[in-house]
């Protein structure tokens, strides 16, 4: 059982207790660098069975392609899942389990990287799913869309946990704190833009506090 649930942002590191069963409580929490540790082993393994089938001359390419299709999964994902607004009493549940506790202790350090529980079904779907649309070529593009992903658990983790510089990470830095502290129906994506520009959900424009945090 959840044991509390808030309502309101809290943009200091805190935390909650989502289950009073210890072992439960626990798959909620993550060390940042795990995905890693599981995925990158997946990246290397399915770049490898992709070139002994098909060669390195489309390795980089259908790569990139799967980077590519990561962005559309990442903002889809984000947008129609976690913030599926329901209205029952098992949808809300399900959006405070899914996300809604992100955004209220958005810079817990355990809760800012997928656990294992959620990444791990999520990648045996993904992978026969595009094993189905893109066969021969899927291991290439299942391993960029991990690529991706693990791009976007780093990104997620250091925006709302890590000091950056540099005009390209502040400027997505901010963009992603505009999507928690602004408006959280706009700016679905995190590593990137791209498809809020494509399907109109940007955020609105920066505000002094957001510019001054994303430092």
């Amino acid at each position: 059982m959840m044991e509390k649930k808030m309502s309101k942002e809290k943009p200091v590191n805190e935390t909650v207790r989502m289950f009073k069963n210890p072992i439960l409580e626990s798959l909620t929490h993550i060390h940042p660098a795990t995905p890693f540790v599981v995925f990158v082993p997946v990246v290397t393994y399915f770049f490898y069975l992709g070139l002994s089938k098909n060669g390195f001359l489309l390795s980089i390419p259908l790569w990139l392609i799967g980077v590519f299709l990561w962005t559309l999964l990442e903002y889809s994902l984000h947008r129609f899942i976690f913030h599926f607004n329901g209205t029952s009493k098992i949808a809300k549940t399900f959006y405070f389990f899914a996300h809604g506790v992100h955004h209220d202790y958005p810079k817990d350090a355990t809760r800012l990287v997928m656990p294992l529980p959620v990444s791990i079904p999520l990648a045996f779907f993904f992978f026969y799913l595009f094993e189905s649309l893109f066969f021969p070529y899927n291991d290439f593009i299942f391993s960029g869309i991990v690529s991706g992903y693990l791009a976007y658990d780093f990104l997620h983790y250091a925006f709302h946990h890590l000091p950056l510089r540099g005009r390209l990470l502040t400027y997505l830095k901010t963009y992603h704190l505009k999507h928690h502290y602004n408006d959280p129906h706009s700016g679905y994506g995190v590593s990137n833009p791209i498809w809020d520009y494509v399907f109109r959900t940007l955020p609105k424009e920066n505000s002094e506090k957001l510019n001054k945090m994303a430092v």
